[in-house]
């Protein structure tokens, strides 16, 4: 058992931490050191605020950094770059889980409670699970939420072939992260 599993409360503690280095990035626009700090890493800044836009952990810091940098960049060219760099996260989270919790899966699947859960999800939702699935993943990953559980739902669906994911992502996180520039634009 590791450190975070011994001390759940580490991390919310963690969570919030985040949330405060956001905030305190989100303010710092307006301190002018940092900011031209931001725009001095121009597009590569940009690119990593999209890597890191894309992990639970990380995502406020990564969006923060978005808003506070819209204003200074060319909306299209930055969503663009943003969203590489977010795809860039998604296939290593992809990778990890395709390759690392496949067995754990497997396994699960073929539980009694689990066998019944799909059993009731057909009555509920028919032919149109895959679909509904997939609207929420696609949310989940064109958000600030963590994309980890958006990608762990496309992963599961057996329709989606890599290059397709690789497409699907890129197009969700760039949307995403235009609309955050707009925001930031805005504010």
């Amino acid at each position: 058992m590791n450190h975070l599993q011994k001390r759940p409360h580490l991390k919310f503690i963690l969570l919030l931490l985040t949330l405060i280095i956001a905030y305190v990035i989100f303010w710092g626009r307006n301190f002018l050191p940092f900011h031209n700090l931001l725009l001095s890493l121009s597009y590569l800044g940009t690119f990593l605020a999209g890597f890191f836009y894309a992990y639970g952990f990380t995502a406020a810091p990564a969006t923060a950094i978005l808003l506070s940098i819209a204003k200074d960049q060319n909306l299209i060219v930055a969503s663009l770059v943003g969203g590489f760099g977010a795809l860039i996260s998604d296939i290593i989270i992809f990778m990890l889980i395709k390759s690392t919790f496949s067995y754990e899966v497997k396994a699960i699947s073929k539980t009694k409670l689990i066998k019944f859960i799909g059993k009731e999800e057909k009555l509920l939702f028919g032919s149109f699970k895959k679909y509904i699935l997939a609207t929420f993943a696609g949310f989940i990953i064109a958000s600030p939420f963590p994309s980890e559980l958006g990608i762990s739902l496309m992963a599961s669906l057996k329709e989606i072939s890599f290059k397709r994911f690789l497409i699907i992502a890129y197009i969700l996180h760039t949307f995403g992260i235009f609309i955050i520039l707009n925001i930031g634009n805005l504010v």
